[in-house]
């Protein structure tokens, strides 16, 4: 926002872009992914996971949007987790929160800390954490769902990443039931956006979100550049180049999985290998 702006004039133009500039691009897919994958039911309650990031933002006001239209009932909970932020970054969540009219919860944990001293895949683990913290708090507030704001982008990366560093093919899931906190479910309503138009989106209303504001990689500079994801991120613009399908042939190719075509897959009984039918 620009310091000279009035911040109701702000909030008017972020909201009348999802309706009207960027209806097809956000809106549109947003919806479509709720109803093609069935993210939300009449009466369900959602924790909507804040980050202060400019997809969890973009999240929180399309799903007001998507409230304003009064399809069926549920309700939500504006969730932010503060797992050890500086005061800036703190500050900056609030200060947006306000500005876009995101009637935010806040609580605090100390999982930066907890994870600041582990050497071997600490976003990972703190990944985790964070997410066992935020179910746990949505549930305690009366939530029977967690929605968090990964977008198209994410998923087709964590496709290639999958193959490229871990050797096998799975996808990012629009929606997965808790293993750990019975009734409880997560879901992806970001899934179909592209994060450009997110981007576009941003500086279209002269919006300014936090980027990564963990102190791990505050206390590594060579942590972002040398990231799988973004490396992956990387190849796929590269790819891009002298393919343009490129990134809709990945996220295809895990809803076209030919079985009868694999040497291996796994189910809930096990690994089956194509020898069993042969």
């Amino acid at each position: 926002m620009k310091k000279t702006e009035n911040p109701n004039d702000v909030l008017e133009r972020a909201e009348t872009s999802i309706r009207k500039k960027f209806h097809r691009e956000l809106f549109s897919k947003f919806a479509r992914a709720i109803n093609e994958y069935e993210l939300l039911a009449p009466n369900d309650r959602v924790a909507v996971c804040i980050s202060g990031g400019k997809d969890s933002m973009l999240m929180a006001k399309l799903f007001q949007e998507l409230k304003r239209h009064d399809k069926f009932p549920f309700e939500l909970v504006f969730l932010v987790m503060d797992p050890g932020y500086d005061i800036s970054h703190r500050q900056m969540i609030e200060n947006n929160a306000r500005l876009l009219n995101i009637p935010i919860t806040v609580y605090e944990s100390d999982i930066f800390e907890s994870v600041f001293n582990i050497e071997k895949s600490p976003c990972y683990i703190c990944a985790r954490m964070r997410r066992g913290h935020l179910y746990s708090k949505a549930r305690e507030l009366g939530c029977n769902k967690i929605a968090l704001g990964h977008h198209y982008d994410d998923v087709i990366e964590t496709i290639l990443m999958g193959m490229l560093y871990g050797g096998q093919i799975q996808t990012m899931m629009p929606k997965l039931r808790s293993t750990n906190f019975q009734g409880m479910e997560l879901i992806r309503p970001m899934y179909l956006i592209r994060e450009a138009d997110i981007i576009h989106w941003c500086r279209y209303n002269n919006l300014e979100f936090i980027r990564c504001a963990c102190k791990f990689t505050a206390a590594s500079a060579e942590h972002e550049s040398s990231s799988k994801r973004l490396e992956t991120k990387n190849i796929i613009k590269k790819l891009k180049e002298t393919n343009p399908f490129v990134e809709n042939n990945i996220f295809k190719s895990v809803e076209n999985v030919n079985l009868a075509t694999v040497i291996a897959y796994k189910d809930k009984t096990g690994t089956h290998r194509f020898s069993e039918d042969y």
